[in-house]
């Protein structure tokens, strides 16, 4: 009798991590993302390091402690004790979004930072979530005081006014008119404070190495953010679409082809989808 199997492969992992909503495993996720540079990376090993971190920051928490004293404390071990903080001297390295680099080396980006702190957080019973914010991930946590918003780079807590200004670069220049001060619940600040659940956390991330590897035209390591991508978000058409855009940079034309007509057939009107067709139709003449 013979037994086919074949050893898992990162992606296949990684389909199995993010299949369902439910019970989302983020950090096991975002850990794993690493594995396209380092397929043996032991993921295991980072979600015993993060757990690790837990117990140092639970040690220092006293008993009947709140949530504004564990939110204290909190913030204290992760930027002082801890060290974490920005990678300013290469912002923009792919390591800046693999845990377990961040994990080593203490430094990272926003989203990066984030997904450990809310682990930590998660830990704490704090009812803490990640925000999408424009242009830098915050986080955001509940308490029975209202609500507070952290920058993960700095721990630092973020006023109405920090965050309009933050904002504002990404608002129309007719929207800021109307709204100067976004000082009231019915304002757009609100709809920038939502949370944002798990699966748009990996996204996020793994549109940052996107761009960093479309940037450095490192079509093969774009490729593996691109299949993750499409395993992630199965109607993200834009990510099909990309993807096809860089199977024909490789020269994979069967590939290509397929995404570039499954895009078509899901986004038929698109503004691109003139430019697509003759892009088919050249790699069909090929």
């Amino acid at each position: 009798m013979s037994l086919n199997w074949s050893a898992q492969t990162p992606l296949s992992y990684f389909a199995s991590l993010v299949q369902s909503d439910e019970h989302f495993p983020l950090l096991e996720a975002a850990a794993s993302l690493a594995q396209d540079e380092e397929p043996s990376l032991d993921v295991q090993q980072v979600l015993d390091d993060v757990a690790r971190l837990q117990k140092r920051v639970m040690a220092r928490i006293p008993d009947e402690s709140d949530d504004l004293t564990r939110l204290a404390i909190l913030t204290q071990v992760f930027h002082k004790d801890l060290g974490f903080g920005v990678n300013a001297n290469d912002y923009y390295a792919p390591e800046n979004s693999y845990l377990h680099e961040v994990l080593r080396t203490r430094r990272g980006i926003p989203i990066s930072l984030a997904v450990i702190w809310l682990e930590l957080a998660q830990a704490l019973e704090l009812e803490a979530q990640g925000v999408s914010f424009p242009g830098h991930f915050l986080v955001k946590v509940a308490l029975e005081g209202g609500l507070v918003v952290l920058d993960p780079l700095t721990g630092e807590s973020l006023g109405l006014d920090n965050l309009s200004e933050r904002l504002n670069p990404y608002r129309e220049p007719a929207d800021r008119a109307a709204a100067p001060d976004l000082d009231d619940g019915e304002t757009p600040l609100g709809l920038y404070l939502q949370a944002c659940p798990p699966r748009d956390v990996l996204a996020r991330m793994l549109r940052n190495l996107k761009e960093i590897f479309r940037s450095q035209e490192d079509w093969p390591r774009m490729l593996q953010v691109l299949d993750r991508l499409v395993v992630l978000l199965p109607e993200g058409w834009s990510e099909r679409r990309d993807r096809g855009l860089v199977h024909a940079e490789l020269g994979h034309v069967r590939e290509a082809l397929q995404d570039l007509k499954l895009y078509l057939e899901a986004v038929p009107a698109g503004p691109d989808a003139v430019a697509l067709r003759n892009r088919v139709s050249e790699l069909s003449a090929l």
